[in-house]
């Protein structure tokens, strides 16, 4: 199907700057969020449906999407997580013979409005030179003004809490129930294919909502701890963090993936603080401490741990580098099995390079069900 008469469209971002495009379809629409940008040649259904995301426009620096199509079981949640899409060129029709839909029918059914037509390679060099800041995308071409004044009363993202609005309403199970592993993983804004990850290794994983008391979460009886990945600000996860601090009181192996590793850092006393424009793709090169290896990685955050108090906190170590800036991109605790990452090692964008921190996960629990055994 052909859509002839697109209407305009334009990006209007915090500091007034304008940019112009047309819709997707001939749909009309206005949403707001913070503007970010993703270098990824593939995987936008994943990306849209990341709960990382939530809150978030998206411009995708690859020229050309949808031309694969939508698949059902290639999604990261329940549902489209980012604000709205801004791409340059938008496939109204796709090649994959096993896809399920065109991704216009699949933005429709999620109620995302998106534009094409954008010179993405303009705006993406305006975000890395001004950073990261909230916008609007519309079609209301004609009411500029009323849209600058309207995006002012959009919160920005620092200090902003949203692990709340993608969370698990209630407790639920993943994985075969006859698992002799069990694993409780809070859930402040999870992703299907860690799921995925942690049970086709032998785990029963009990997901909890993100206020979720580490009393509640014992009473499960876990091997092990996870902290998810989520949007947002980590500094307001109060309860998240109180969570973090008793797990790792316990004794028990915890692992945390990006917002997780965030929180598991606060836990320890080392600040957060906002990126410029932060990391979001799957071409990221992290380097490996304690082996030496280079791993290639897919990153999706804003926010970052402070590298000065990690290297001055006495009970952590840095295991990965961000090779591009120098952030902390791993860390671990000295005296007790807890690690955590600033990437997604469920993605495998190297293919694999990064699956081995589910497998170091797994040989601590059996470590420390041994040693419970053995008592």
């Amino acid at each position: 199907m052909k859509y002839q008469a697109r209407r305009k469209a334009v990006i209007v971002l915090a500091d007034g700057t304008v940019f112009h495009g047309k819709s997707v379809g001939d749909n009309e629409g206005t949403a707001f969020g913070e503007v970010c940008f993703n270098t990824g040649m593939t995987g936008y259904q994943e990306i849209f449906t990341d709960p990382s995301y939530f809150g978030q426009l998206m411009v995708t620096t690859n020229a050309h999407i949808g031309n694969y199509g939508t698949k059902e079981t290639e999604v990261e949640s329940e549902g489209v997580k980012i604000s709205g899409l801004i791409c340059k060129n938008f496939s109204y029709h796709y090649s994959r013979p096993d896809a399920d839909s065109s991704l216009k029918e699949f933005l429709d059914a999620n109620g995302l409005f998106a534009i094409s037509d954008v010179d993405t390679r303009a705006l993406v060099s305006y975000i890395r030179d001004h950073g990261a800041m909230n916008a609007v995308i519309s079609t209301r071409v004609n009411e500029l003004e009323t849209l600058k004044a309207e995006l002012k009363e959009i919160p920005g993202m620092e200090g902003l809490e949203l692990a709340s609005r993608v969370s698990t309403k209630s407790p639920y199970t993943h994985g075969d129930p006859n698992s002799k592993i069990r694993i409780a993983a809070l859930d402040i804004g999870i992703k299907k294919n860690i799921l995925r990850n942690l049970a086709k290794r032998g785990a029963l994983i009990q997901v909890f909502p993100h206020d979720t008391s580490f009393e509640t979460m014992k009473a499960w009886n876990p091997d092990g701890y996870f902290i998810s990945n989520g949007p947002g600000d980590p500094q307001p996860l109060k309860a998240a963090v109180a969570t973090a601090r008793e797990i790792i009181e316990s004794g028990k192996p915890l692992f945390g993936i990006c917002l997780g590793h965030q929180v598991i850092a606060l836990a320890n006393g080392v600040s957060t603080y906002k990126m410029h424009h932060g990391h979001r793709g799957i071409n990221h090169p992290v380097i490996n401490l304690q082996t030496g290896k280079g791993e290639i990685t897919s990153q999706n955050h804003g926010f970052a741990i402070n590298r000065e108090e990690t290297e001055a906190n006495e009970d952590l170590e840095i295991t990965h580098i961000h090779l591009n800036d120098q952030t902390v991109a791993g860390i671990r605790m000295k005296d007790k099995k807890v690690f955590s990452v600033q990437y997604h090692p469920e993605a495998s964008p190297g293919p694999h390079d990064a699956e081995y921190l589910f497998d170091q996960f797994f040989e601590w629990i059996e470590e420390s069900v041994s040693a419970d055994a053995a008592v």
